[in-house]
């Protein structure tokens, strides 16, 4: 791996956030259920460049006190198991990135791109990976529950604040600090097919600095034959307050080495296959090694100021995927990257809020596909690249309230990429890429009455095209063969989104908010023939939400929301292909928690249903449509804090046979990768 210091640091701009904290469950705590807003300015613990205050569109907020009542498990995508029309997960192939669909965008081979995902400030999409998935994944692994303070899913590409794969919206993670606000813990954790956990949580003051530090070890042999994990996560934070700003410095470290049972035909589970078994009988493999050094400045108190984030990272992975009985495609990421955003809030009263910054990004390393036969390297490749990416950009965005009750947001991005991309398989398809992009922001909050808001916004989002799209590698074969295609002219991709929605309170305790959206890609990039991408494809996503909370008395609370996509397709899709796109049609989730003093302690319980359904796929010669299988997830959880201990007892029941939320459709039929019917777990943890 490069090391840290090979490069120096990037100047630009991301705030840090206040860190959200939460202690053990107490008898007098109020039910946590995941909290929905539009316009947040009620928020103090989000910071300028958050952006989620005063947005006009859908934000969801998730804090640490409700990620303590999810069965997070192996996948920390789980956090988002309560957030409105999101369908996240792991593809349970090992470490292999986090799948994130909202508003009809697709993760399918992609595992989290078209999703702007921030920890920090620091940008966790990786462009061009091989050791992933497509362009733009997301790896989230080297998180844990403990580290996490909140969580704000942003629906839309209306923040200026983030720039490439801000198509569908952007999620923004806050770590925790460390003091008083944190309190440290020790626990032991064990699940189902073998799952075991020891993690520690030490938080200190010494002096003016707050220390935090989580360590994590996690290990599962899995559901299905030949597959397994083995995770270690480092992480140490120091915070410190230095006039009229909170300054932090974090490093973390990961290490994950694991395999993956690949996925088994639908029909073929029908008839009698196993869901057990491994795909070819061959079981895929890798491991990844991530270490992160990330510096943030915000402002201590309201929203003036300047803030700052610098950051790098040392980033390698690696995923085999299992093709045939005696073939692997193996792909590798190795990377160096740096980073940095800087920028100043300015308040003029109650009347405005401008925020203005800059921020650049360097990843440079390999990144290539390998074929591997009989578990051996062959000298036949997919694509091997070196890459050298530098992006940068500018970005501003303010709010102007006209009248007492009527609020503008407006804001505008520049994104420019210089590449330098050297193809070693098809050395004549080597070239600089140079490309750029403009994306307007527009939207108005208009407060109708106490407890009534409605919002609107139009907003534009894009994502950067792939090394692999500008600079093409052929078929498979050797390294430094002739020919090569260049794809110089290719510019990166475009939504403009529409929203329209509202917020209601009609009484204490209870709230509702819905939003209907619009979003069309004027300029998808898609294949054309061999080795051509072109950005001429279009795509049109529509689609409605709902979301209701219920706060019945301080120890009962309740949500259901909905979700509907009403068209997500290929407007001119290529004859004999498919023109609907992998997305569900319709997405259910529901809940409620209960919280009481029993004997000398506090029970909290915990019961969530999630379920998936019209998620098409197509199959057969000629291709013909048809539907997933209805995906349904129950989940259970109760909690009993006693003093310094706490215990809790979970479950997880999919009592559908070979149903999953993770299935690829082919021209052979659906491939599943199939997940226990039934799962549990026990923690215990004691603070100290």
């Amino acid at each position: 791996m490069r090391a840290l210091s090979r490069a120096a640091f990037l100047t630009c701009a991301l705030a840090g956030h206040a860190m959200a904290s939460a202690d053990p469950a107490g008898e007098d705590a109020p039910v946590q259920v995941v909290e929905v807003k539009g316009s947040r300015e009620d928020d103090s613990r989000l910071a300028p460049g958050s952006d989620a205050r005063a947005l006009p569109g859908s934000v969801t907020g998730v804090t640490a006190a409700d990620i303590a009542t999810i069965n997070v498990g192996r996948d920390i995508s789980n956090i988002f198991r309560r957030v409105p029309g999101v369908v996240a997960n792991n593809i349970d192939q090992g470490d292999t990135g986090n799948g994130f669909r909202m508003r009809g965008f697709a993760t399918q081979g992609t595992h989290g791109a078209d999703t702007a995902i921030y920890i920090d400030g620091v940008p966790q999409n990786i462009p061009s990976s091989q050791g992933g998935a497509g362009h733009g994944p997301a790896f989230l692994e080297w998180l844990t529950p403990d580290m996490i303070a909140n969580v704000d899913v942003i629906k839309g590409p209306v923040s200026a604040l983030y720039g490439d794969q801000n198509r569908a919206g952007a999620v923004v993670i806050d770590t925790r600090a460390g003091g008083a606000a944190t309190p440290s813990s020790a626990a032991l954790t064990l699940e189902s097919y073998g799952g075991r956990r020891a993690s520690l949580t030490i938080s200190n003051e010494f002096g003016d600095v707050r220390s935090l530090l989580v360590a994590d070890r996690y290990r599962v042999d899995g559901f299905r034959h030949g597959a397994g994990n083995d995770r270690s996560n480092l992480f140490w934070k120091l915070s410190r307050t230095i006039g009229d700003g909170v300054y932090s410095l974090r490093a973390s470290w990961y290490r994950s080495e694991y395999a993956g049972a690949g996925y088994l035909l639908l029909p073929s589970l029908e008839t009698g296959l196993d869901p057990h078994a491994t795909q070819f009988g061959l079981p895929g493999f890798g491991d990844a090694r991530r270490a992160s050094l990330v510096f943030n400045r915000r402002p201590l108190a309201g929203d003036a100021g300047w803030f700052a984030t610098v950051y790098a990272e040392d980033f390698e992975r690696s995923r085999a995927i299992t093709t045939s009985t005696t073939q692997h495609t193996y792909g590798y990421d190795d990377r160096a990257i740096y980073g940095a955003r800087a920028g100043n809030t300015w308040v003029f009263g109650e009347a405005a809020v401008l925020t203005a910054g800059v921020e650049a990004r360097k990843d440079a390393g390999d990144a290539y596909r390998r074929q591997y036969v009989r578990l051996q390297p062959s000298a036949n490749y997919i694509n091997n690249q070196d890459l050298d990416l530098l992006t940068y950009g500018l970005f501003v965005q303010g709010q102007y309230r006209i009248l007492p009750a009527l609020k503008l947001h407006g804001g505008a991005r520049y994104d420019r990429f210089d590449y330098d991309l050297v193809n070693r398989k098809l050395p004549a398809a080597s070239t600089d890429y140079t490309g750029s992009a403009v994306t307007p922001k527009l939207g108005a909050t208009w407060q109708a009455r106490d407890g009534f808001e409605v919002f609107a916004n139009v907003a534009e989002g894009f994502r950067s095209p792939a090394a692999e799209q500008i600079s093409s590698s052929g078929s498979l074969g050797p390294l430094g063969a002739p020919g090569g295609r260049i794809n110089a002219a290719i510019d990166p991709s475009k939504v403009r989104s529409h929203d329209l929605g509202f917020n209601l309170r009609p009484a204490a305790g209870l709230a509702f908010s819905g939003a209907v959206y619009y979003i069309q890609n004027d300029d998808e990039i898609i294949n054309t023939a061999p080795d051509v991408f072109v950005a001429s494809g279009q795509t049109t996503r529509k689609g409605v939400e709902f979301d209701a909370r219920w706060q019945a008395t301080r120890a009962l609370g309740a949500y259901l929301s909905y979700g509907r996509i009403l068209r997500a397709q290929l407007d001119n899709p290529a004859p004999g292909t498919g023109a609907r796109l992998s997305v569900p049609e319709h997405t259910w989730k529901a809940g409620a928690q209960y919280r009481s003093a029993v004997g000398p302690g506090t029970l909290t319980l915990n019961g969530d249903v999630y379920v998936t359904r019209g998620n098409p796929y197509y199959m057969g010669t000629p291709l013909r449509r048809r539907d997933m299988p209805t995906y349904v997830r129950h989940d259970l959880k109760a909690t009993y804090d006693l003093g310094k201990f706490q215990g809790a007892l979970w479950a997880t029941l999919q009592p559908h046979a070979f149903a999953s939320d993770i299935a690829y459709g082919t021209a052979a039929g659906l491939l599943v990768s199939t997940v226990p019917q039934r799962q549990a777990g026990a923690s215990l943890r004691y603070f100290f």
